[in-house]
């Protein structure tokens, strides 16, 4: 039977609602299949209170990223995170909070980011894209928001390494995955150094470089969403237990990767019971105190 972790903290996963969705690139037939390809899901949705049931069940707090809401006129935006916020008022034992995704060259999108950051469910943060019209967290239409981060001490989560959204079709939806590469990180986390950068995914094919940044910047932390631990590249598996120990947060890809899969499979890695603790739930915790977030 697979009994839950006592504390589960996931950093990142995303919504299994309908509404969830809005604005996904996955609209035509073709690309539904490419996901569906991907991770074996095949887009089946629940609705708000079956999603809820869902984490209880894994006994875990999440936090929510909706991913395209940077293509979203700002007043669909607005709306989309309100329904977030509502959605973490009604269940906050299961939401953590949520991550902003926006489109920082829109004045009307930055504006709206300090509304959340001020008026928010739960923990806020930034989350960035490197498909998006801005581009890297390095260049400069970002700056105004990395320091609205610093200024209210949220973090920021910035992918890396292969991207599911694109995978498997042609031209990959237009975006390159040099964009993902860890020296965005890097040069973030080295011009703000009161900012909290969260390094988001398995860094492959640059998982040395990754685990460089982390180990040499003390504001940089990893979270491993949208992989099982099982094809973590062996470097990585042992850094984990290692000198990553208390840099590593879970993530799980909800809903095409379950949490109660992605459990069964940590353990099943072999890692002690102390460094499980500290991935399941432990650094996170610290992390979270460390910005006044309970």
């Amino acid at each position: 039977m697979n009994v839950p972790p006592a504390r589960l903290i996931d950093f990142h996963s995303h919504w299994g609602t309908e509404r969830g969705w809005k604005g996904s690139p996955y609209e035509t037939a073709e690309d539904r299949e490419a996901l569906r390809g991907y991770f074996k899901w095949d887009m089946g949705f629940v609705d708000d209170e079956e999603q809820a049931l869902r984490f209880r069940r894994a006994n875990v707090r999440a936090m929510l990223d909706f991913a395209f809401t940077h293509t979203m006129d700002a007043g669909a935006l607005r709306d989309q995170h309100d329904y977030a916020f509502d959605y973490a008022r009604r269940h906050p034992d299961v939401v953590l909070g949520n991550w902003i995704g926006i489109d920082p060259t829109q004045p009307a999108h930055v504006r709206e980011f300090e509304r959340c950051l001020s008026e928010g469910t739960g923990l806020v943060g930034l989350t960035v894209h490197s498909f998006t019209p801005a581009g890297t967290p390095d260049q400069p239409e970002w700056e105004t928001c990395l320091n609205l981060c610093v200024e209210a001490n949220r973090p920021v989560l910035v992918h890396v390494g292969m991207s599911a959204t694109g995978a498997g079709t042609r031209g990959g939806m237009g975006i390159t995955l040099e964009g993902c590469h860890p020296r965005y990180v890097d040069r973030v986390a080295a011009g703000h150094p009161d900012l909290n950068v969260i390094a988001a995914r398995v860094a492959w094919p640059w998982q040395s470089e990754m685990i460089a940044v982390a180990l040499h910047k003390a504001n940089v932390w990893m979270e491993l969403h949208g992989w099982s631990p099982r094809y973590f590249p062996d470097e990585l598996k042992r850094e984990i237990g290692k000198r990553l120990r208390k840099k590593v947060f879970f993530g799980a890809d909800y809903p095409m990767l379950a949490h109660e899969r992605l459990v069964e499979e940590w353990r099943d890695e072999g890692y002690s019971p102390d460094v499980l603790d500290d991935v399941f739930a432990g650094n996170a915790e610290t992390f979270l105190a460390s910005i006044g977030v309970r």
